[in-house]
C-alpha cells in the first residue's frame, strides 16, 4: 500500500487504487526508486469523472464565489505549511535544482494562487449591452460568464508542482470541478496537493487528482463524454491526439505545447548579454523548458564571436547533483529522455558543427546527464534547428539583416516565445513585434508571471494561461435577453 502522502484524492478522499496496484517513481539523479504511486485503473478514473462530474452538477460550487475563494484560501495556507516538504520531493523526482525550486518550482507557484481569487469580482460582472429593437421587439440584453464544467487537466513532469497547481487553481477558481493526471515521472508533486487538499473544505469531487502510468488509462480523460474540457501541456505530438480524441464530442481543449524559440541579437554592442542569456537560460533545469531559447541567431559577421562566448559560457556552467544551490542544471527527467537528446545531438553532428559537448556527462557514475552541447553554422532546415529536443542544446544560426532575422524565426512550426537584443530599443521592440510568437523579452526584460497571459501561436498551442484570459479559458459566455 502506497503512503497516506501519496495517495490519490477521488471524491474527497484519499486512497489508493482499487486494486492496490503502484508503479515506482524514480530518481534522475540517482536512478533510484524512491517510491511508489496508486497505479490508477480505468475503474479509480471513471470514479473520479462522475465525482467531478456530480459536484459540478449539484453543489454549489460554480455559483458560489465566496466558497471558492475560502477554499482556495485554505488550499494556499495548506500548502505553504509543506513547503519544506513540497521543495526536496520535487528535486528527488524530477531532478530540478534545489534553487530553482525555490525561485519558480515551489515558492511563488504558491503565491500566485492569490491571483485568481481576485480576478473573481471582474469576472462575475454582466455587461449590459445597450437596450434595442429586435425583429421589432424592444429587448434588454446581459452577457455573462459562467463555468465550463468538469475539466480533465494532464500536466508533463519539467515544472510538475507548478503546473499542477497552475491549471487546477484557474480552473477551479472558474468554477469548474477538476480532475488532475500529472505525469507520470512526477505523480508526489500532485499527491502532495491532494494531501494539502484532502485539509480543506473543499466540496468532495471538486478535484480530484489520480496518478497512473498507463496512457490507455489516461486517455479515458480526453474522450470521456462527462468531460467538458481538457487542458493540457507537454508535446504537440500528444496535442494532436488530445484535439482527435475530444472532438466526438467537441469538447473545448485549451493546449500549452512545444516551442523551438529563437534569440535574436541585432547589433555587436549587445552581443554579450544575447549569447549569455540564451546559453544561461538552454542549461537551467537541463533545458526541459518549452520557452527556452534553442535558437541563437546573430548577424553573419558576428558568429564567431559568437560561437566563442556560447562556448565558453557553457563549458563553464556548473551542473549536477540538483540539490546543490549552485546548479540550476541537473539531469535529464529520465533514461528515455536522455535518449532522445542523444539522439539529436547525433543529427545535430550531420547537419552542422559541433562546437562543445554532444555527450553523456561522463563525470557521474549514476544519474541521467548530459553536457551542455552548442552547434554553430546550423541551417534554420536542420532538424536540430525545427524540432523540440527538450536539452541543454543550442543551435547558433547567422542572418543578414533584420528582415533575415524575423523570417528564420518566424520560419518554424512553433511560436511560443522569443526574445531581442540590441542597443537600440526601438529597433529591437519593432523586431519583437513581427515575431509570431506568444511571448516576446525586450533586452532581456522578464515577462513571465501569473498576471500576464501566456499562450502559443501555430503548433504552440490553443488558448492562453496566467492572467484574465487564462481564467476565461475556463469559462462559457452566455448571453441573457429580457424585454425591455
Amino acid at each position: 500500500m502506497s503512503d497516506s502522502a501519496h495517495r490519490m484524492l477521488i471524491d474527497g478522499q484519499l486512497v489508493a487504487a482499487r486494486d492496490n496496484r503502484e508503479f515506482p517513481n524514480i530518481n534522475p539523479a540517482t536512478e533510484e526508486v524512491i517510491g511508489t504511486a496508486p497505479q490508477a485503473s480505468a475503474s479509480d478514473v471513471e470514479r473520479a469523472i462522475a465525482a467531478a462530474r456530480r459536484a459540478f452538477d449539484t453543489t454549489g460550487w460554480s455559483t458560489d464565489v465566496d466558497q471558492r475563494i475560502a477554499c482556495i484560501g485554505q488550499l494556499q495556507a495548506a500548502l505553504r505549511k509543506q513547503v519544506d516538504t513540497l521543495r526536496p520531493t520535487l528535486t528527488a523526482e524530477s531532478g530540478m535544482p534545489l534553487a530553482m525550486a525555490f525561485m519558480m518550482g515551489v515558492d511563488p507557484a504558491i503565491e500566485a494562487m492569490s491571483y485568481y481569487p481576485d480576478q473573481l469580482p471582474f469576472l462575475e460582472l454582466t455587461e449590459e449591452l445597450p437596450p434595442k429593437e429586435i425583429f421589432g421587439t424592444p429587448v434588454r440584453r446581459v452577457v455573462r460568464r459562467e463555468a465550463a464544467g468538469v475539466v480533465a487537466a494532464i500536466t508533463p513532469w519539467n515544472v510538475p508542482f507548478e503546473l499542477n497547481l497552475r491549471k487546477s487553481i484557474a480552473a477551479l477558481a472558474a468554477g469548474c470541478t477538476v480532475v488532475l493526471k500529472p505525469a507520470p515521472e512526477t505523480p508526489w508533486s500532485a499527491t502532495l496537493i491532494a494531501a494539502a487538499a484532502a485539509e480543506t473544505d473543499l466540496p468532495p469531487g471538486v478535484l480530484n487528482i489520480v496518478t497512473t502510468s498507463d496512457n490507455s488509462v489516461a486517455e479515458i480523460l480526453t474522450r470521456h463524454p462527462d468531460v467538458d474540457q481538457v487542458a493540457f501541456t507537454g508535446s504537440t505530438a500528444t496535442g494532436r491526439l488530445i484535439m482527435a480524441n475530444g472532438a466526438p464530442t467537441v469538447k473545448r481543449v485549451s493546449l500549452e505545447l512545444g516551442g523551438k524559440s529563437a534569440l535574436i541579437v541585432l547589433d555587436e554592442e549587445s552581443l554579450q548579454a544575447g549569447v549569455l542569456t540564451a546559453a544561461g537560460t538552454i542549461c537551467v533545469h537541463s533545458g526541459q523548458g518549452c520557452t527556452h531559447y534553442t535558437r541563437l541567431l546573430v548577424p553573419a559577421h558576428l558568429a564567431a564571436a559568437a560561437t566563442e562566448l556560447a562556448k565558453g559560457a557553457m563549458e563553464a556552467t556548473p551542473y549536477g547533483d540538483p540539490l546543490d544551490p549552485n546548479h540550476m542544471m541537473g539531469p535529464l527527467i529520465s533514461q528515455r529522455q536522455l535518449d532522445r537528446v542523444l539522439g539529436y545531438i547525433d543529427l545535430g553532428r550531420a547537419e552542422a558543427r559541433l562546437v562543445t559537448g554532444g555527450g553523456r556527462a561522463t563525470q557521474f557514475d549514476r544519474g541521467y546527464f548530459v553536457q551542455p552541447t552548442v552547434f554553430t553554422d546550423v541551417p534554420n532546415s536542420a532538424r536540430i534547428a525545427r524540432e523540440e529536443i527538450f536539452g541543454p542544446v543550442l543551435s547558433i544560426i547567422a542572418f543578414d539583416g533584420d528582415d533575415d532575422a524575423v523570417a528564420i524565426a518566424n520560419d518554424s512550426p512553433f511560436g511560443l516565445s522569443g526574445a531581442v537584443f540590441s542597443a537600440d530599443t526601438a529597433r529591437a521592440t519593432g523586431v519583437a513585434q513581427r515575431l509570431r510568437t506568444g511571448t516576446v523579452s525586450v533586452n532581456g526584460a522578464p515577462w513571465f508571471d501569473v498576471d500576464s497571459p501566456f499562450g502559443g501561436y501555430k503548433q504552440s498551442g490553443l488558448g492562453r494561461e496566467f492572467g484574465r484570459e487564462g481564467l476565461e479559458d475556463f469559462m462559457e459566455i452566455k448571453t441573457v435577453s429580457f424585454p425591455a
